[in-house]
C-alpha cells in the first residue's frame, strides 16, 4: 500500500502516528529506521498500539474526545489542537465533552483520528480498523 509519496504514518504503518518510546510493541518492524515514530509490520499493528494507548487514556478518566485528543495532540505538537477535536468530534457525531463509550464509538474515533493525523480519507477499510481495535 506505500510509496514514497505516501504519507509518513502510510509507509511506517503506523496510521495514528504514534512516537517511538520504551514501549515494545506487538507487531514493530525489526527495523525502526524513522527516527521519531513506530514502525509496524502491517497497519493492523499500528492501529492495535493506537486503541491500546486510547483504552489506556480512558480507564484513566480521559473519556472525552476533547481529552483523548487534547492527550494524544497537545498544542505544544498539535496546533490547533481545537481543529484536531472539532474534526474528530464531529466525525463522531457527538460533542467534544460527551462521555464517550468506546464499545460504540471506538471505529469512527479511530477512522477520524486517521484521517486527522494522515490527512487523507478511508485510508483503510472498516475490517483493517475492526482489525486493529479487536487486537487491542
Amino acid at each position: 500500500m506505500s510509496t514514497p509519496l505516501a504519507p509518513r504514518g502510510v509507509r511506517n504503518n503506523n496510521p495514528l502516528n504514534i512516537r517511538k518510546s520504551n514501549a515494545e510493541w506487538v507487531g514493530m518492524a525489526p527495523v525502526q529506521s524513522d527516527p521519531d515514530f513506530v514502525q509496524f509490520d502491517d497497519a493492523v499493528y499500528g492501529i492495535r498500539a493506537g486503541c491500546k494507548i486510547i483504552k489506556t487514556y480512558v480507564n484513566r478518566g480521559l473519556n472525552t474526545i476533547s481529552k483523548i485528543i487534547s492527550t494524544w495532540a497537545p498544542p505544544s505538537d498539535n496546533n490547533p489542537t481545537d481543529a484536531y477535536v472539532a474534526n474528530v468530534a464531529g466525525a463522531c457525531g457527538i460533542n467534544p465533552t460527551d462521555i464517550i463509550d468506546l464499545s460504540v464509538i471506538f471505529p469512527k474515533l479511530i477512522g477520524a483520528m486517521i484521517k486527522q493525523e494522515q490527512g487523507l480519507p478511508d485510508l483503510y477499510p472498516d475490517d483493517v480498523i475492526a482489525q486493529g481495535i479487536a487486537l487491542a
